[in-house]
């Protein structure tokens, strides 16, 4: 991805460089471990990761591969800035209010529960902010398959994108949908949720098509296929039960970002009113 003479965005809150958390105790492939589980299924494991080394409010210093990441974060959100206030006044005849990104070492709190490593990238609509561990692009490329630039951006695009449904109202409807609803029932309603955020993503990336290089679309698709729930249960040696799916597919996430870039359109990115998923 091309972001030479991209600045930063403005948006960012920097937590960085605070000893979050000790994790020395846990061994290299018991920690990617927890990291997985705790990520792909939604649950918290900041408790867990706490007891390992206990909390610090020392700073430390930040790694050259660290900032980089940081600056990589900064200029992705500002062509997110870009394209959403543009998307939003031409497309919705709306004003977009950018959302705050938060990068973060180790961990962090939040209005949604504790951010670590472990829960990944994720948005919080209490507070309209993304939070960002650094270190997942080094997890999303080594440990996950997807590697290039522009699988790091499809990531922070995805993670816009739902703040994009919590402007437009979408993402608050899904939240009341599912306290009344079953378990089988809001696990297919996070999938709708979800594969409408890729789609979202392909419509940015369609936008942002002078700063893309080749191979970088290629990037962002395998990347989807990578963290598809399919995928993901078959690489942790289980059978894909699609009832506790709720993310969607490795097949539907990468066919619906390549429906947003192909639309351009958000109205294109309607998941909720299909029977084809």
């Amino acid at each position: 991805m091309k972001l030479r003479g991209i600045g930063r965005s403005r948006n960012i809150e920097d937590r960085r460089g605070r000893r979050g958390v000790g994790r020395a105790k846990i061994g290299g492939i018991g920690l990617l471990l927890l990291l997985a589980v705790g990520y792909f299924t939604g649950l918290d494991v900041t408790p867990l990761l706490e007891e390992q080394g206990g909390q610090s409010n020392a700073s430390r210093p930040i790694s050259a591969e660290e900032e980089r990441a940081a600056e990589f974060s900064a200029q992705v959100l500002t062509t997110t800035e870009a394209v959403w206030t543009q998307i939003f006044d031409q497309q919705l005849g709306r004003q977009y209010r950018p959302p705050v990104m938060v990068l973060y070492s180790g961990v962090t709190q939040s209005p949604c529960g504790g951010a670590s490593g472990a829960t990944g990238p994720f948005y919080c609509p209490a507070d309209s902010k993304a939070y960002l561990d650094t270190e997942f692009f080094t997890t999303l490329s080594q440990q996950l398959g997807a590697r290039g630039d522009f699988a790091a951006a499809y990531v922070i695009a995805h993670e816009v994108a739902h703040h994009v449904q919590n402007e437009l109202g979408i993402l608050p409807e899904v939240h009341r949908a599912q306290q009344s609803a079953t378990q089988v029932q809001a696990n297919a309603l996070a999938v709708r949720l979800e594969l409408q955020a890729d789609c979202l993503s392909g419509v940015w990336a369609r936008a942002v098509g002078n700063l893309l290089e080749p191979g970088d679309l290629e990037e962002a698709v395998n990347a989807a296929q990578m963290i598809g729930d399919d995928h993901l249960q078959r690489r942790a040696g289980q059978v894909p039960q699609p009832h506790t799916f709720q993310h969607g597919t490795s097949e539907q996430r990468a066919r619906w970002f390549a429906t947003g870039y192909q639309s351009g359109m958000v109205q294109g990115c309607d998941t909720f009113n299909t029977n084809q998923l």
